[in-house]
């Protein structure tokens, strides 16, 4: 059997990420509560039918878009900026959750699959699945963390949190480095990767534009191909070592620190900003600063639980990070 032993304020930081989670929806709602995000909210579903996109993925956009139009535009719209408001009150205050998570696990699957085109289309050029499903699986982490018993409006019984349902969550978190390592072993990126940090300095500041061009500066020293080869590798392992539960005292901040140093080029610090963009469709906050969040998650789980090594492999298999 395994005999895991809790750590002094685990319940707290799992809390205390929730809370964070909270103030980038809040964020969200407050750039979604604008006149130019409701006045694109239909166009935004163009994203199931670009060019490369498959045929029924651009049936189901179709679909959709009809049905959004038929319901009316601005009223869906408004409606998600509540959707949002009610996300983020709930993640702040823990209350109604775990319901409310598993409401923003749904929501944020239903913005992958309509405005984030499924994180495609996927052909050369591709780098990552997109942004809403990094938010689904945050949900699912505040969920299996059972993050609502520290730093909440709601007193109830504590329960334990179940290692499998970690373990789970890890796993989802380790395929989507893993698909993205995929397009990072691609030749088009191998080749191009550079082209990803001079697109980011479109529209920024001169301050980030000029950090941004020191690593393009950097790295055309080096050689592309170099920076390509080290990317696809580093994914590749931080993702196999989600996976197969290796290394993650390491893993997890070389993993934080990765996704972070991603952020502020290829992303440009999710910016630049404008009225009605919003960062839950990756357009200000970014996908990666999402990834950092899901490895604070995990840090918690890691770090702050005692996980002594099973008795019997034979029961299940070790569960005991690295």
């Amino acid at each position: 059997m395994m005999n895991i032993r809790i750590l002094p304020d685990r319940a707290k930081a799992f809390g205390a990420l929730r809370i964070l989670f909270g103030l980038i929806w809040v964020l969200n709602t407050f750039l979604q509560a604008n006149s130019a995000y409701v006045g694109q909210f239909l166009h935004s579903f163009h994203a199931d039918w670009v060019a490369g996109q498959p045929v029924w993925l651009a049936y189901y956009g179709h679909w959709m878009a009809a049905l959004i139009t038929r319901m009316g535009p601005a009223p869906v719209a408004w409606a998600s900026v509540g959707m949002d408001g009610l996300l983020a009150a709930a993640l702040l205050t823990g209350v109604g959750l775990p319901f409310m998570a598993w409401i923003g696990v749904i929501y944020n699957l239903w913005l992958w699959s309509t405005v984030g085109g499924l994180g495609g289309p996927y052909t050369a050029g591709a780098t990552d699945p997109g942004t809403a499903i990094i938010y689904a699986l945050c949900f699912l982490l505040v969920i299996f963390s059972r993050s609502w018993e520290g730093l909440s409006l709601v007193h109830g019984t504590r329960r334990p949190v179940s290692p499998r349902a970690m373990a789970f969550g890890r796993i989802l978190f380790g395929l989507l480095w893993l698909f993205d390592a995929y397009w990072k072993w691609q030749p088009y990126f191998l080749t191009h990767s550079v082209t990803y940090l001079q697109q980011a300095q479109a529209g920024q500041p001169a301050w980030i534009a000029a950090y941004i061009g020191f690593f393009i500066a950097l790295i055309q020293a080096t050689g592309p191909m170099l920076f390509g080869l080290f990317a696809a590798v580093v994914e590749s392992i931080i993702g196999l070592a989600l996976v197969f539960n290796r290394a993650l005292r390491w893993i997890i901040p070389i993993g934080a620190a990765y996704s972070f140093g991603l952020w502020t080029t290829a992303e440009g610090w999710g910016g630049p900003f404008g009225p009605g963009y919003t960062g839950n469709k990756g357009d200000v906050l970014g996908t990666t600063i999402i990834y950092m969040l899901a490895f604070f998650f995990l840090a918690v789980w890691v770090f702050l639980t005692d996980h002594p090594a099973p008795q019997s492999a034979a029961k299940g298999g070790p569960l005991r990070p690295a």
